[in-house]
């Protein structure tokens, strides 16, 4: 490809979004390149600290129980308080607590401190998925996702190498330069953020939208069954941050190491996700995700062949292009199936997802590791996969066409910078 097509095709890709989107873009990017708690807390405790696999997963799990406690409040707070007061919050709670973390000396202290950074940091996820389905055409929705996702994971290929190093001279810097960023992202989004929540019409032709309740959702069987498809995903992802770093510990390698490892992941995205969307953008989301599934499964069991840094670095590139794939394409499939007056808590319950994984999945790797080995771990994510894969193609069969037309023929909110709470 030369120059002038490779131009081409990032102004394609970048074009046609609103300025609110790049705010909370680069609000995204910030906060992700002081990622840290959840990169370095399972290496943090076992060879900083001294403790077990299985404390360290018990710690971790509480980080997701954390993330399971605030994803359904923080769903409600985005649709009845705004999208703009609720990443405010989350992000003013997660800085102090992450910094908090830091100082913590007792093991229950460093539980309970770790299950806070967890309620708050994923309470802005469920407000900023919303907020960007607002903003952005239903037709762009994929291609916005995707460039999101890409600054998740550029924000993290910056910091896994750099918060490695650190780590190896202060644990305690990594977690206060969290909470430095963390802080300058709630700045940027209090600066440059406006709210976009849709405010309701009455009077309109064939009445107003029915309320949306949590027992709306749990009671949308296809949306929970994309809930629970999620969840098993993300059980798998989660290893790389959980049953990775340990095993690699165990095996003998640093955290640099670790990190260096890791760094693959966020680099693959920054250099694949534009091109990559570009290609599947258009294309079958069901044969979409069977593959990317398929991919994350067994990408993470080849783990079990690994014996060295660049062996590992090859299973990360085989999961991470199912990561690259199944992101854009399951969170547009998402918004597909919420109403708008309820993209809060519908974002929310999936957002649960995550953070159920995020409670499961430290638990099932620390014992699977501590009883029976880092073998019998990557063993179960390639049958995990399997099972996603299946649900993915069963899921998607009944699935209408999406309707363009209605879609297209919703108006985008008009900003109003001061949101009053919903009634």
């Amino acid at each position: 490809m030369s120059v002038a097509a490779m131009r081409r095709a990032v102004h394609e890709s970048v074009s046609g979004l609103p300025g609110a989107f790049w705010w909370l873009w680069t609000s995204t990017l910030v906060n992700r390149l002081g990622a840290f708690v959840a990169t370095f807390m399972a290496l943090y405790l076992t060879l900083d600290r001294g403790y077990s696999a299985s404390f360290a997963g018990l710690v971790a799990a509480l980080h997701g129980l954390g993330g399971v406690v605030s994803s359904l409040g923080a769903g409600v707070m985005t649709d009845r308080l705004g999208r703009r007061p609720t990443m405010l919050a989350a992000n003013v709670s997660t800085a102090l607590s992450v910094a908090l973390l830091g100082f913590m000396e007792h093991p229950a202290a460093i539980a309970a401190v770790a299950m806070l950074v967890g309620m708050t940091s994923n309470a802005s996820r469920p407000a900023v998925q919303a907020m960007m389905a607002d903003i952005v055409r239903p037709e762009d929705r994929v291609r916005a996702f995707a460039l999101n996702y890409w600054a998740i994971n550029l924000g993290f290929a910056v910091s896994a190498v750099a918060a490695g190093f650190v780590a190896e001279f202060s644990y305690l810097a990594g977690f206060l330069g969290e909470a430095a960023l963390t802080l300058v992202c709630a700045v940027l989004v209090f600066v440059k953020l406006p709210e976009s929540r849709p405010e309701r019409v009455p009077g309109t032709a064939g009445g107003a939208e029915p309320e949306v309740g949590l027992g709306t959702v749990l009671r949308d069987r296809r949306f929970m069954s994309v809930v629970g498809l999620s969840f098993l995903i993300s059980l798998i992802f989660t290893q790389g941050s959980v049953g990775l770093p340990v095993a690699m510990g165990a095996a003998g390698f640093s955290p640099g190491d670790y990190g260096l490892v890791i760094a693959v992941n966020g680099v693959l995205i920054v250099v694949l996700q534009i091109p990559v969307t570009r290609f599947i953008e258009h294309r079958d989301p069901q044969r979409l995700l069977v593959v990317s599934a398929l991919l994350a499964g067994y990408g993470f069991a080849m783990t079990a062949f690994a014996g060295s840094i660049g062996a590992y670095a090859l299973t990360v590139c085989v999961w991470t292009l199912a990561e690259i794939v199944n992101s854009p394409t399951q969170m547009s499939l998402v918004v597909r199936l919420s109403p708008v007056h309820g993209r809060g808590r519908y974002q929310g319950m999936y957002t649960m997802s995550w953070a159920v994984a995020a409670l499961v999945a430290p638990l099932m790797a620390g014992y699977v590791i501590d009883e029976y080995g880092a073998g019998w771990l990557w063993g179960a994510t390639g049958v995990l996969g399997t099972v996603a894969a299946l649900g993915y193609w069963l899921l998607m069969r009944g699935l209408p066409a999406e309707p363009a037309q209605a879609a297209a023929a919703q108006p985008l909110p008009a900003p109003s910078p001061d949101p009053t709470p919903a009634a």
